[in-house]
């Protein structure tokens, strides 16, 4: 799913026609790359791909003073089509993609403990500013914000805690990463003790 695509689609369809800089300053009012892959310099291509393969049309020019002339853009209805299949397929998708983290962990058990756990906590500290930042975000709102928008931050930030928690917890147990220690209780992995797991649970 192209984030950008389903953003411009989504914009003239909400908006009506656009220009291109009306479609940037959307996407940085709403603050788009805060909650979104969208870059707002990546707009402009988007606007001319999706023109040439008529998802939007031209339906004017417009000057003001000196400035450049600008093309304003409306969403076609073989437009409206894929916004409702790009829209669907993002609403279907979960995208809980591997941490590079969880790899850097696996392969990291000859470090010593405190460099292991400079990293771990540099992480989290740096986790943890951002979701202060989400806080204030929240806190002091931005123009036309709507209940969708209180929803995706709400979900920036329960996931941001969630991390904080789980570095919380790496920190916790950073002994045992480094000391090669194995899993489960008095250092017997699961299973061990001559008892096989039960098997269809």
């Amino acid at each position: 799913m192209n984030p950008t695509r389903l953003f411009v689609l989504g914009a003239l369809a909400r908006h009506g026609p656009m220009y291109g800089h009306q479609i940037r300053r959307d996407a940085r009012i709403g603050r788009a790359e805060l909650w979104s892959d969208v870059k707002p310099g990546s707009l402009y291509a988007a606007l001319h791909r999706l023109q040439a393969e008529g998802l939007i049309e031209p339906v004017r020019t417009e000057r003001q003073g000196n400035l450049p002339a600008r093309t304003v853009y409306a969403i076609t209805g073989e437009g409206r089509r894929e916004l409702r299949a790009l829209r669907g397929e993002a609403l279907r998708e979960l995208a809980l993609r591997p941490d590079p983290v969880d790899l850097a962990l696996a392969v990291s058990t000859d470090l010593d403990e405190d460099t292991l756990r400079g990293y771990v906590a540099s992480r989290r500290e740096a986790l943890a500013s951002r979701a202060a930042f989400f806080a204030a975000e929240r806190e002091r709102g931005w123009p036309d914000q709507t209940a969708a928008d209180d929803l995706i931050i709400e979900h920036a930030i329960t996931r941001i805690e969630a991390e904080v928690r789980w570095h919380d917890t790496v920190l916790d147990r950073i002994g045992k990463l480094t000391s090669g220690e194995a899993p489960g209780a008095g250092g017997q992995a699961p299973g061990a003790g001559g008892q096989a797991p039960a098997e269809g649970r």
